[in-house]
């Protein structure tokens, strides 16, 4: 049960990644104008319903302030991003003993990050996010020990 929930987690975070190397590909070409002017043509119909809607002037408030760099940095990051987590699911689904704490510290460290953003945004999705990742670390922590003690070794360095 472990290890099929572990190829689960694992799964989904190949998936998300891959997602995030596609979303970094298609945001990278397009300039800030543009997506202007495709959330404003998006929204059109929901803000002449409704002037107030929250989503909708949510999503134009948040176009609006797109920077050039700002805009390239987040295709960077969406790129950089997924490419590392599809490296290390890959690794970890081929059962790659390094790829196992590799992934932990690199996991937590993307842990840290979005609850640092957290602390800024404060959107729950973050903490969601960062809940799902801890329980993903912990799975991979179960299945290493669980390799490691079927090949005979120890999962620490000083045994």
């Amino acid at each position: 049960m472990r290890e099929q929930l572990f190829r689960v987690c694992v799964w989904l975070k190949g998936l998300d990644g891959a997602l995030e190397l596609a979303g970094g590909a298609a945001l990278y070409p397009l300039t800030p104008a543009f997506i202007v002017r495709a959330v404003a043509f998006l929204t059109h119909d929901e803000i002449a319903e409704d002037p107030r809607d929250f989503v909708a002037n949510a999503l134009r408030r948040a176009a609006a302030h797109l920077a050039l760099s700002g805009e390239h940095f987040m295709a960077l990051y969406l790129l950089v991003h997924g490419a590392v987590k599809v490296g290390l699911v890959a690794a970890l689904l081929r059962r790659k003993l390094l790829a196992f704490p590799a992934a932990i510290v690199v996991f937590a460290a993307f842990i840290g990050y979005q609850l640092y953003r957290f602390t800024i945004t404060h959107g729950a999705g973050l903490v969601a996010l960062s809940a799902f990742d801890a329980c993903v670390v912990g799975l991979i922590w179960l299945e290493y020990r669980a390799l490691c003690s079927a090949a005979g070794t120890s999962p620490r360095r000083d045994s």
